[in-house]
């Protein structure tokens, strides 16, 4: 989620919050804000968020702000927990680059990102996105091959975004 508020600098950010260990705690004191207290409270999807200014914002955007001084359309959670905001786990990415990281959905009976059942053929079949663009692999009789099959195809199409998890 991008947010266009131009208004957060840099040195704003850095004037209300001190960074640590990938938390922030307020360098002011406001309506129950307190100088030293954690900054932000888990909102609805799983995100820290802070208010400030009345307005609502996720915590990494802000960290990632403050350390680089600039928003990218999407920022990317390296190991894919919402909550782990050190600066080291946050990178810029775009929306594709966003999903491939994404962990497998509890729905996926193989339990291997990309790898399908196809009732039709009764065979596992691997399919994964480039680019927004959905390629298809192959139909395999054994899932261990088409796990194999599927991880080095990320690994050489998704670059430092392939999450095999």
């Amino acid at each position: 989620m991008a947010e266009s508020d131009f208004s957060l600098s840099q040195d704003l950010l850095h004037e209300l919050f001190e960074y640590r260990d990938g938390s922030l705690y307020w360098k002011v004191t406001r309506p129950h804000v307190y100088i030293g207290k954690e900054a932000g409270c888990i909102g609805d999807r799983g995100y820290s968020r802070i208010v400030i200014n009345n307005k609502m914002y996720r915590t990494h955007r802000i960290i990632f702000l403050m350390h680089h001084g600039y928003l990218p359309t999407e920022i990317d959670h390296i190991d894919g927990d919402k909550l782990n905001n050190k600066i080291e786990n946050l990178r810029a990415a775009n929306r594709s680059q966003n999903l491939l990281n994404k962990k497998i959905s509890n729905k996926n009976p193989s339990g291997v990102k990309g790898v399908s059942w196809c009732k039709e053929r009764n065979k596992w079949e691997v399919q994964m996105y480039v680019n927004g663009t959905k390629k298809f692999v192959g139909r395999f009789d054994d899932l261990d091959v088409a796990k194999a099959m599927a991880i080095s195809f990320r690994e050489k199409n998704h670059g430092e975004f392939a999450n095999n998890g």
